[in-house]
């Protein structure tokens, strides 16, 4: 059984705190903190559910902080959390049939294609701008397809959620991070479920990293609140070009 050294324990929080921070502004502190589970040792499986386990800690406290601040009306996101949390469900089910070695091959893609939206993607900012769909074709459509990919996967689910709220319901991108949390913690929370049955996830390793992301997210929240995401944007892709290839050097 492999067991988390103090040293790896170290990192792990330390990671997670980043994690928080960047996911409470911008989202994607899953693409610190499940290349990191994986750098440690972890299984694939293993890894997606510990990163569960720690990121409802964060989103939880990203969406309080969002909401008691008037940026979001939480219980008017009641219904897309749940078809959010339903879709995670399914997503987990299915990330038992993935190889670990596509896992391992198709998430340096996935980083690397997050960290180019961000670099090249004209015109993110707080401003809000045309809505191309209704709430509730968000709701149908964006919601299970990202919350089934945030229980499947998982990294980047929280960008991906808020590059559909700033794409196409319109939003600004302070707006559009604070309409993300209770979406990301409802299909985070979604998929906890099903790894929890299969008693996949590191316990005392992802409580320990949720105390520090939820203290990251608290501190993000706050710093979004005041500048928005023009600071957040360049760490995003500095962070996930080079998890990125630290995960190609290690398979080479």
């Amino acid at each position: 059984m492999f067991e988390v050294t103090t040293d790896i324990a170290a990192l792990l929080i330390a990671a997670a705190f980043l994690a928080g921070f960047v996911d409470a502004i911008a989202g994607g502190g899953g693409l610190i903190t499940l290349p990191a589970l994986l750098l440690a040792g972890a299984t694939p499986v293993q890894a997606l559910s510990t990163n569960k386990l720690q990121a409802v800690f964060g989103a939880a406290t990203a969406a309080i902080s969002y909401a008691r601040a008037g940026h979001v009306n939480l219980r008017a996101q009641a219904f897309a959390a749940l078809v959010a949390f339903a879709a995670g469900m399914t997503g987990a089910m299915l990330a038992h049939l993935i190889p670990a070695q596509t896992f391992r091959l198709g998430l340096p893609i996935i980083l690397i294609g997050i960290a180019a939206f961000f670099a090249f993607k004209p015109g993110l900012t707080d401003a809000d701008r045309a809505q191309r769909i209704t709430p509730l074709h968000f709701t149908a459509f964006v919601v299970p397809l990202v919350g089934t990919y945030d229980g499947l996967i998982g990294p980047g689910a929280g960008a991906f959620y808020m590059i559909g709220f700033v794409l196409l319901a319109g939003y600004g991108v302070l707006k559009a991070t604070a309409h993300t949390k209770l979406l990301n913690l409802a299909s985070n929370f979604g998929g906890l479920l099903v790894f929890t049955l299969s008693g996949a996830p590191w316990w005392i390793t992802g409580l320990a990293m949720g105390v520090a992301q939820a203290a990251g997210a608290y501190l993000g929240a706050k710093l979004a609140m005041r500048i928005g995401a023009r600071l957040i944007k360049p760490l995003l892709v500095v962070t996930s070009t080079a998890l990125a290839l630290r995960l190609i050097w290690q398979m080479l």
